[in-house]
């Protein structure tokens, strides 16, 4: 009888010193199946891949491969036998082209031993073709945007001929059209008899594309399930070990003076004539497509780049913010949508990443009040829920939600009257977003004026009180928090006015009566 399975993990252990990673765990993925692992951070999911391609060696329990029992030693080793990863952290080499990312060491040679760089292209070419990305080989990585970059990983991943390959976060920084392509390239996959394992925190991408899903909690196996049977709420429990009735708690908004208020504010190229207002406690959300302007708004007014008109008044009074810098003495806070690109220095423990931005702020006579960063940061960990052993853990150790609460920390310890947030929950787990919203609207309360931009439309909706929706650098329209729907906001955001529906209402009206 045929193994109907690419891979068995049975009994799973892995620590390291004082945390048990896993605990016992079991995996079994079928060929030609998607088979989606989902777990808050911290879970495990991270080392049982890193034990699947051969980075870790189990403490204890057996891999079966094909029908075969193996011991991975090395990466190359999973690489020979067919298993590859996809990333969530892109590691392209910037200076090299796309073909040699993609063949970087399995380089086609000439009898004379020189790289054949016309074949080389070629055999690009021809995997490129076959999953529809249509991208120059010659082009230098460097050149790519985070999309495109992301699609090479996925396309060099493919490139082994792999039986098994592990997808970990593969959608978090490509568009809506490059899912649907990856999607597509799923599918292939699935049809050549490939097994494919899919780490998300999307939930309506787990279900368009999962066929098995198994859970895992604290470094324990919870259980496995297909797709078809599970829905959304139990999946949850099965994360978190609780019941999530409710993701959003949001207590009812005061809202007090403008804070902040743009006028005509546009920047070639990016978005034009923009204008709103956020008064003291409420919540502004920026919603739209990608490439909508969202982001390029926020960073115009924090000084990350130059407007070309327009005016931004902050407690009434007219600023003119030049860098981020000034952002700051205006009492700004940003919360960038990628985190370890733009926010953490992530070989830097807790404390020292939370008093970056301020670290003027603890200098007494030349010389660093350690004690007063010690007494501010602990204060914050505790506050915020910080899960960390100590200030002096390297905050790259953390998980997801926690290296979000450190960034939410630096800000607070300034005290901004203004906050902006943009992507707030990007690569969190659903109990920690639940956490981080929270605190949200607890800033909300104590008075922040805050700005969020989410691709999300549940975070939107759930978050805001009103919300501004784009449309290819213009504003398409605002709505308030009770007549705002997903799809009103996605009728703004796809360039239809409100008028246009009221019409196309009116019209259906009359011919239904």
């Amino acid at each position: 009888m045929e193994n109907n399975y690419i891979l068995e993990m049975e009994n799973i252990t892995k620590e390291f010193p004082g945390v048990k990673a896993l605990d016992n765990v079991q995996l079994k993925v079928r060929k030609g199946t998607v088979h989606a692992l989902m777990g808050e951070n911290g879970a495990g999911k991270s080392t049982l891949m890193k034990i699947i391609i051969g980075m870790y060696t189990p403490d204890k329990g057996r891999m079966i491969f094909d029908g075969t029992e193996i011991k991975l030693t090395n990466i190359h080793d999973g690489l020979d036998r067919g298993i590859s990863m996809i990333h969530q952290e892109l590691s392209p080499i910037p200076e090299m082209t796309v073909a040699e990312n993609i063949f970087l060491g399995r380089e086609p040679t000439t009898f004379g031993g020189f790289i054949d760089r016309k074949k080389l292209t070629s055999m690009t070419l021809d995997l490129l073709k076959s999953i529809g990305i249509n991208i120059d080989p010659n082009l230098k990585m460097k050149e790519l945007s985070i999309a495109n970059t992301q699609m090479i990983e996925i396309a060099k991943a493919i490139s082994f001929n792999s039986k098994l390959v592990i997808m970990d976060e593969p959608t978090s920084a490509i568009t809506e059209k490059e899912v649907a392509q990856l999607f597509r390239v799923i599918k292939s996959l699935k049809e050549k008899n490939v097994g494919i394992i899919y780490i998300t925190h999307k939930m309506s991408e787990l279900y368009e594309i999962a066929d098995d899903i198994s859970v895992f909690r604290d470094g324990k196996y919870i259980g496995t399930e297909r797709a078809e049977k599970l829905n959304k709420e139990d999946l949850i429990k099965m994360m978190v070990g609780r019941e999530l009735t409710q993701l959003f708690h949001k207590p009812k908004s005061k809202f007090g003076d403008v804070v902040l208020s743009v006028q005509n504010l546009s920047a070639n190229g990016h978005f034009q004539d923009v204008s709103f207002e956020v008064r003291k406690g409420e919540i502004l959300g920026f919603a739209g497509l990608m490439g909508s302007g969202r982001t390029e708004i926020l960073e115009a007014i924090f000084g990350l780049r130059n407007p070309d008109q327009g005016e931004i008044h902050i407690h009434g009074k007219r600023v003119n913010i030049k860098s981020p810098q000034d952002a700051v003495k205006n009492h700004l806070g940003f919360l960038t949508e990628d985190r370890k690109l733009s926010g953490l220095f992530l070989p830097l423990g807790v404390g020292d990443n939370m008093i970056t931005v301020h670290i003027d702020n603890y200098v007494t006579k030349g010389f660093l009040n350690k004690n007063r960063i010690k007494s501010d940061c602990l204060k914050k960990k505790e506050q915020l829920l910080i899960k960390t052993p100590s200030l002096e853990q390297a905050v790259a150790n953390l998980s997801g939600g926690n290296q979000q609460k450190v960034l939410l920390a630096r800000w607070l310890l300034k005290n901004p009257d203004i906050l902006f947030l943009d992507e707030p929950t990007r690569g969190i787990d659903v109990g920690a977003k639940s956490e981080f919203y929270d605190l949200i609207f607890d800033l909300a309360n104590q008075g922040k004026a805050i700005i969020v931009v989410s691709s999300e439309m549940v975070e939107i909706l759930g978050l805001c009180d009103r919300i501004a929706v784009m449309h290819e650098g213009h504003l398409a329209g605002e709505l308030t928090r009770k007549e705002a729907t997903q799809e009103l906001i996605m009728h703004l955001a796809t360039g239809h006015s409100l008028d246009e529906l009221d019409n196309k209402l009116e019209v259906m009206e009359s011919i239904l009566t």
